[in-house]
């Protein structure tokens, strides 16, 4: 691979027109989700970061407990 250059390939400069088309292009490729996959998906992120927060809490407290009882 060769080294990229500030224009991009040998001799090609940048084209604001073409990159926003191509740009506006990919963008209409992109399988957008629906409110209810938004919503369902977020309620999972939700779920799944309080378990682990709560996991996390857990342990902290059961070491903290048990880091106590041998360093008293």
């Amino acid at each position: 691979m060769g080294k990229p250059s500030a224009k991009g390939q040998e001799g090609e400069s940048f084209n604001l027109v073409g990159f926003l088309a191509s740009t506006k292009e990919e963008l209409g490729k992109v399988v957008w989700p629906n409110r209810q996959q938004i919503i369902s998906e977020s309620a999972a992120v939700i779920l799944m970061v309080s378990l682990s927060a709560t996991v996390i809490y857990l342990v902290d407290n059961l070491l903290s407990w048990a880091s106590k009882l041998v360093f008293r």
